[in-house]
C-alpha cells in the first residue's frame, strides 16, 4: 500500500438545497466542517466554495470523495446528452415496450417518454439465440452505417444492444469495435459490459440511461478537476457510486449509471458505519433534507443493496444501488390548499433558491421549515443560508393567509396540520423499507440525519414503534461523512438462469471465482489504503414460471444446489409466509461484492472534545416556547458542541448546533455515547 492516501481525507456531497463538506485530517486529528448552498446550474462551483468555506488547503489534501447528483438529477429532470442506440433487427422499441405496466394504476392516463427517441434508435442484422449460439451473422457493415447516421443526427453517446449479448457478448464487442473507428468521442456503452444478465428491457434502458448522461458526468468531473488541480490538489477525486462504494474520476464515467444515487448511498455507508461503532447494526435510515427524504433498510451494519431499483416510473437502472426509498418532502417542501380545499405538503419544493420564507430570498410558499420555525422548534437566529432578515410575525401572517384562513385554523395550528401531514408521508416511506419488506419497526433503530431529520424523528419513532433514535455528531453533514468513511466496492451480476437440478457441479463456484478476481484487480488500481478485502455472495432465484426475483445471501460461494434450494425456500417463505417445496426452483443470477475496507476513522473528533461542558447546565443556551403534541411547552435549548460526552436528558428539550436541530419530545429520554452520538428512547416504546 506504499504511497497510498492515509492523511487529509475530504468529503464532498452536493444536495438539492446545501452542500456539505467534512476534512479529517487523520494524523493531527484536526477537523473542518462547511456547509454552503447548492450550485444546481454548476456542482462544482458549490464545492470549490464549500473547500473555501472549510479553509481547506488543496496542496495539503491526500484525498477528495465526492458524492454528486449530476446523475440523478439529469436521469429524473431529462437533461440528457443526445443518444443513440444500435440493436437487433426487430427490437428497436423494447425500451418503449418494457413491462406493460401504466404510469398510473388506475384509468387510462399518463405518459412516458423513452430515454432515447424512436427515430435514433436503429436496428442492424444480428441474432443470438438464449444459448449464445449465432443465429444471424453480425452485418458489419450495417453497424459502420448505422454509427454515421447517429453522428450526423447529432448524437453525443451510442449504446450498443443486442438480443441475448449476456449469452454471448461477441457481436456487441465486435460492434462496439467498428463503432470506435468512426465515433468522434469514447462514449460507447456496451450493454453486456454494464449489466451482464437477462431482460432486454432492464439491460436495455440501464445501458441507455448511461449512455444518455455519459458526457455529462464526464464533463462535470473533468472541470471539477481541472479546477482544483489549479488550486493545488495534486492527489485523485474519488466519486461515490449508487452501491456505496468509490471509484477513481479517471475511470467513474465509463460507468457513470453506477453513480445514480450517489448522495443518499454515502449517506447509508456513514449510518453503518456509525451503528457499527455504536454497537446498534439494525437501522432503519432517515435523511430528511431541503428537497425530500431518503429511507434505506440496515440490517447487522449491511445496508441492503439491490440491483432491481426501478427510480422512477419504467426507468429500471439495474446497477447494484443501495435500497433507498424517497418521498417528497423536505425542508423547502410547500404546502398548499388545493382545489378540493385539503391540505398538501410537497412534492414541489422552494429548493436552495429561493427557498422557504424563513431564508429571506424572496420565497413567498409556506414551507416545513417555515412550519418549524412558527411552532419554536427552530431559531431564528440560527438557520443556515439565511441572507435577509424575515420577521416571524411576517412568516405567520403567510401562514395565515394561505393555510390557515381556507382551512379555519390559526397559523399556529396550520403549522402544526403541516408537520402532521409531512411525518404522515415520511412515516409511510418508512413503512415500503421495512413491513413491506418483512421487517418490524420495533426491531431496529431510527437513525436521524440530514437538515432536517433530528427534528422530526421522534415523532416518527413513536408512530412507527421505533424504541431508539440514533442521532449522529452531525446529521446536517452526514453524507459527506459517508464519503470519507466509505469503502471501496464493486458489485458484480451474472445471469447464470438454470434450473437447481441442472446446475453443474461447481458451476456457480467459477462465476463467483471470476467475479472475486475482477474486483480483486479494480480495488488493487485504486491509491486509497486499505485494511483488508471481503467479499459478500448471495444469487438471485425464482420458482420456475415466475416472473419476479428474489435475492438470498450467500455465507460461503461454494454451495450445493440442494443448501441453495434450501435456503431459497426459507427466504421465500420468510418473505411471504408461503411455501412452495413442490415447485421447482431456479437459479438466475450469481452476484458477488468484492470490498476494500479502509481503516477505522475517529468520528469523536467530529465535534471538538475541547468545547464540552462539565455540565447540562453549562451547555444550557435559554428556553423558549415550542409547540409540541398539540400544547406548547417552555423548553429548554442547550448547544450540542457543549454537551457532556456521557449526559442524560429528558424531554421536553431542543438540542441546536451547526447544521441541525434536535427535538427531544415530552416522555422521552436523550443519553450520549463516546462517539458523540445522542441515543433518544423514545417513551412511549420503552
Amino acid at each position: 500500500m506504499a504511497g497510498k492516501s492515509s492523511g487529509a481525507v475530504v468529503g464532498v456531497d452536493v444536495g438539492g438545497t446545501f452542500t456539505d463538506l467534512v476534512e479529517l485530517d487523520q494524523s493531527s486529528g484536526q477537523v473542518r466542517l462547511a456547509k454552503v448552498p447548492s450550485t444546481l446550474d454548476n456542482q462544482a462551483y458549490g464545492v470549490l466554495a464549500a473547500l473555501d468555506k472549510a479553509g481547506c488547503e488543496l496542496a495539503a489534501l491526500d484525498l477528495i470523495v465526492h458524492g454528486t447528483t449530476t446523475t440523478t438529477n439529469a436521469v429524473l429532470e431529462r437533461k440528457l446528452a443526445r443518444t443513440g442506440l444500435i440493436t437487433t433487427r426487430g427490437f428497436r422499441d423494447v425500451l418503449e415496450l418494457g413491462r406493460r405496466t401504466r404510469p398510473n394504476a388506475y384509468g387510462m392516463t399518463g405518459t412516458f417518454t423513452p430515454l432515447i427517441p424512436r427515430n435514433l434508435r436503429l436496428e442492424v442484422p444480428e441474432r443470438m439465440d438464449a444459448a449464445g449460439q449465432v443465429v444471424t451473422p453480425l452485418d458489419e457493415e450495417a453497424v459502420g452505417n448505422s454509427a454515421r447516421a447517429l453522428i450526423e443526427a447529432g448524437c453525443e453517446s451510442v449504446v450498443i444492444h443486442f438480443l441475448h449479448a449476456y449469452a454471448n457478448p461477441a457481436h456487441e464487442r465486435r460492434a462496439a469495435e467498428i463503432v470506435a473507428e468512426i465515433w468522434p468521442n469514447d462514449h460507447i456503452t456496451m450493454g453486456h459490459a454494464l449489466l451482464s444478465e437477462s431482460r432486454e428491457f432492464e439491460r436495455g434502458v440501464t445501458a441507455a440511461a448511461n449512455a444518455a448522461v455519459q458526457p455529462l458526468l464526464d464533463r462535470y468531473i473533468r472541470r471539477l478537476v481541472r479546477e482544483l488541480q489549479g488550486g493545488g490538489y495534486a492527489g485523485d477525486v474519488l466519486v461515490m457510486n449508487g452501491n456505496g462504494g468509490m471509484v477513481s474520476s479517471a475511470q467513474v464515467a465509463r460507468e457513470a449509471a453506477k453513480t445514480v444515487m450517489s448522495g443518499p448511498a454515502s449517506g447509508v455507508m456513514a449510518a453503518a458505519y456509525t451503528g457499527r461503532k455504536a454497537g446498534i447494526g439494525n437501522l432503519i435510515t432517515y435523511d430528511m433534507g431541503g428537497t425530500s427524504t431518503d429511507v434505506a433498510l440496515i440490517r447487522d451494519a449491511e445496508p441492503s443493496v439491490s440491483n432491481e431499483i426501478e427510480i422512477e416510473y419504467a426507468m429500471p437502472i439495474h446497477v447494484p444501488m443501495v435500497d433507498v426509498r424517497t418521498v417528497g418532502a423536505g425542508g423547502g417542501s410547500i404546502a398548499r390548499v388545493n382545489a378540493a380545499g385539503l391540505l398538501e405538503v410537497g412534492p414541489d419544493s422552494a429548493g436552495a433558491e429561493p427557498g422557504p420564507i424563513c431564508y429571506g430570498r424572496g420565497g413567498a410558499e409556506p414551507t416545513i421549515s417555515d412550519a418549524n420555525l412558527l411552532l419554536g422548534r427552530l431559531d431564528p437566529a440560527g438557520l443556515n443560508a439565511v441572507t435577509g432578515a424575515v420577521s416571524l410575525e411576517h412568516v405567520r401572517e403567510v401562514f395565515a393567509g394561505k393555510l390557515g384562513d381556507p382551512l379555519g385554523l390559526s397559523a399556529e395550528n396550520a403549522a402544526a396540520a403541516v408537520i402532521e401531514i409531512a411525518n404522515m408521508k415520511m412515516a409511510g416511506a418508512i413503512r415500503m423499507v421495512s413491513i413491506s419488506l418483512g421487517a418490524d419497526p420495533r426491531d431496529f433503530a431510527l437513525f436521524a440525519f440530514g437538515g432536517a431529520g433530528p427534528l422530526h424523528a421522534t415523532a416518527l419513532a413513536r408512530e412507527l414503534h421505533i424504541p431508539r433514535v440514533l442521532v449522529p455528531s452531525r446529521p446536517g453533514i452526514t453524507n459527506a461523512i459517508g464519503c470519507v468513511v466509505a469503502d471501496l466496492r464493486h458489485d458484480f451480476v451474472n445471469t447464470v438462469n438454470t434450473p437447481l437440478d441442472a446446475l453443474q457441479a461447481g458451476q456457480l463456484a467459477r462465476v463467483f471465482a471470476d467475479q472475486s478476481r475482477q474486483g480483486e484487480a479494480l480495488i488493487a488500481r485504486e491509491s486509497v489504503e486499505i485494511r483488508d478485502v471481503r467479499h459478500l455472495y448471495s444469487v438471485d432465484m425464482q420458482f420456475v414460471g415466475q416472473t419476479h426475483l428474489l435475492r438470498v445471501p450467500l455465507e460461503r460461494p461454494d454451495v450445493t444446489p440442494g443448501e441453495l434450494q434450501a435456503l431459497f425456500e426459507a427466504a421465500y417463505f420468510r418473505r411471504f409466509r408461503v411455501e412452495l417445496d413442490d415447485i421447482r426452483a431456479n437459479l438466475v443470477n450469481a452476484n458477488c461484492s468484492v470490498i476494500g475496507t479502509r481503516a477505522e476513522l475517529d468520528l469523536g473528533s467530529l465535534i471538538d472534545p475541547a468545547g464540552r461542558k462539565a455540565t447540562l447546565q453549562e451547555a444550557r443556551t435559554g428556553q423558549r416556547p415550542v409547540h409540541v403534541n398539540g400544547a406548547w411547552h417552555d423548553t429548554p435549548i442547550y448547544w450540542r458542541d457543549h454537551l457532556p460526552l456521557d449526559f442524560t436528558l429528558p424531554g421536553p428539550a431542543i438540542v441546536q448546533q451547526m447544521d441541525t436541530t434536535l427535538l427531544i419530545e415530552p416522555g422521552d429520554t436523550a443519553s450520549g455515547d463516546r462517539d458523540g452520538n445522542i441515543l433518544v428512547q423514545i417513551g412511549a416504546c420503552a
